[in-house]
């Protein structure tokens, strides 16, 4: 397991600086206005929901001219942005700032079932995964997860990390591991399996939520791998060049209308894969839909016997 996250130290000082802000609103305002002091403080950790509001009303428009999907109504936005707001504070203000070591990496398994590398998306890192390394540890399933750094930087600086914890995994069990993949994630194996061109390294990719065509929210980056997950921009172009001269393995790509990070939905999907649809399930919450779990398990069972 790695030793350090500078993206739990990143989220450490973002939530840390938010409850300082909302503590200074209130103590400044609250002998002239109780009501005002009290609002304002819960305005504050409220701009990421509001930011995820704005993201699936831009899905709702961008999606109308994609047939990838169902456009989504506005009974699934509303399920959608409520779930993706808890979640928020789950992954973002508990999880991968202050837990993500609770749950360590599983390799040391006797009579190992298939194995699996855990691969987190952008401005993520391993504690993403728990609620998943969890239930693989009761399975008996062997994992590592990996810590994608530095947090902004090209996707295929991420290369190495992957290699080194397939190889890992690889030589504890003496099994292919299937690589379970969300957002970025899902790029940043691919760009791995382009420098590794090797068939029997991974017995199956699966991708949740990733950008494969790239997603229109990615126009307003301008970080370095940020801007690799454009529309249509020449990184992905190459990458998807690369597997026509050594196919990926088998791919499973899960993908929803209500993604509010990657879209329009088509963009989740890759022409070789077995793709599937989720309805009304916004970014992160599909990683940890019921139906996205359980049938992964049953793709790690049959690979196990």
């Amino acid at each position: 397991m790695p030793g350090s996250s500078r993206l739990a130290r990143l989220l450490q000082l973002s939530c840390a600086f938010q409850l300082l802000a909302a503590l200074a609103w209130l103590t400044w305002r609250w002998p002239a206005s109780p009501w005002q002091a009290v609002l304002g403080a819960l305005l504050v950790p409220m701009v990421p929901p509001i930011v995820i509001g704005v993201e699936l009303l831009l899905v709702r428009h961008v999606a109308r001219s994609d047939r990838a999907a169902p456009v989504p109504s506005i009974r699934q936005l509303l399920r959608a942005w409520r779930g993706e707001t808890v979640q928020w504070f789950r992954v973002f203000w508990w999880r991968q700032p202050l837990r993500w070591r609770e749950v360590d990496d599983h390799v040391d398994t006797p009579g190992a079932k298939t194995p699996v590398v855990f691969v987190h998306g952008f401005m993520c890192n391993r504690g993403f995964w728990s609620p998943w390394m969890r239930r693989l540890r009761q399975l008996g399933h062997p994992y590592v997860a990996v810590n994608l750094e530095p947090v902004f930087t090209s996707i295929d600086d991420y290369a190495p990390i992957i290699d080194a914890a397939v190889h890992r995994i690889t030589t504890a069990t003496g099994r292919r591991p299937v690589l379970v993949c969300h957002s970025m994630g899902g790029l940043a194996a691919r760009a791995w399996w382009r420098t590794v061109r090797d068939p029997a390294r991974v017995a199956h990719l699966v991708t949740i939520g990733s950008p494969h065509g790239g997603t229109w929210l990615a126009r307003f980056s301008t970080r370095a791998n940020g801007l690799q997950m454009r529309l249509q921009n020449e990184w992905l172009a190459g990458l998807e060049a690369s597997h026509a001269e050594i196919a990926l393995p088998p791919v499973t790509c899960w993908y929803t209308n209500c993604d509010n990070v990657v879209f329009p939905p088509s963009t989740a999907m890759l022409p070789s894969a077995d793709n599937r649809f989720v309805p009304g399930q916004p970014h992160v919450g599909l990683a940890f839909h019921p139906e996205v779990i359980e049938r992964t398990i049953a793709l790690l069972s049959s690979l196990s016997r």
